[in-house]
């Protein structure tokens, strides 16, 4: 017998960056929940072949493709969502870039401002966007995947981490600014995730086995590990948590299981 606290039969939801990796978990588990789901990253075919796959698999989606770096793009993913499905209960802010890796000294102005526009500002943008219709409605959820970056140093991902922490606050102001309307928002934190972004990470043998040995879970994670965290916090089971950053990494960040 399936719990009616997980059900989201009477939601919409919105997922960016959900044609690979995490995103396609989150919107392929939102729709297994019930949710209409919205298939949305920059290339119109693969949103389309994940739409198309959730509605073989017997769930609602549509793809409507939109490029994070452009305003423009996130307001007509939203408009285009409330005028084919009337409205958006759930909001999950996925999309994000990495295009640098090295020390804080390195990076250019170029760089950090297109990883911050990308990974945090975009992330605004949709929200201040969505909130009002959600608020008008009796509430929603807004939920951006961040990643234990964001609560740790790193000599190579300093920049990265830095939007990630800066989401983490995103999602603290926002639960502070639209709690009373009845808006929840919290962040997911994923540790290493077997997605083609960490590709180059999971991929190197040494370099894997030595983040699964100081796993105390012993491995690293899969996509429907982090899928199933979205569909929790969307859903009623998480209508008393709101601002949290909820980490998901296999137990890393509490110490090394050496």
């Amino acid at each position: 017998m399936s719990s009616p606290l997980f059900d989201l039969s009477d939601q919409v939801a919105v997922v960016t960056g959900s044609s690979r990796g995490i995103g396609r978990s989150i919107a392929e588990q939102m729709a297994r929940a019930g949710a209409r789901v919205v298939i949305s990253s920059r290339k119109p075919d693969a949103c389309e072949a994940v739409a198309e796959a959730i509605r073989k698999d017997g769930g609602q989606a549509i793809a409507i493709p939109a490029n994070i770096s452009r305003q423009s793009d996130l307001e007509a993913l939203v408009e285009r969502t409330l005028d084919a499905w009337g409205q958006i209960d759930a909001l999950v802010c996925n999309a994000a870039s990495n295009p640098y890796f090295g020390p804080m000294s390195g990076v250019s102005d170029e760089i950090f401002d297109k990883i911050m526009r990308n990974n945090v500002l975009s992330n605004l943008w949709l929200a201040n966007r969505v909130a009002p219709q959600m608020a008008e409605r009796g509430g929603g959820s807004i939920t951006v995947v961040s990643s234990i970056g964001g609560l740790r140093g790193d000599p190579f991902l300093g920049v990265y981490n830095m939007s990630k922490a800066a989401d983490m606050q995103l999602v603290r102001n926002l639960a502070i600014e639209w709690g009373g309307r009845g808006i929840r928002a919290n962040t997911i934190a994923p540790g290493l995730v077997r997605t083609d972004f960490a590709r180059a990470l999971w991929e190197n043998p040494h370099l894997l086995d030595k983040v699964e040995r100081a796993t105390p879970l012993r491995r690293i994670g899969e996509p429907d590990d982090i899928g199933g965290i979205a569909v929790f916090l969307a859903s009623r089971a998480a209508a008393f948590i709101t601002g949290q950053v909820i980490v998901a990494d296999g137990g890393v960040t509490i110490g090394a299981a050496w």
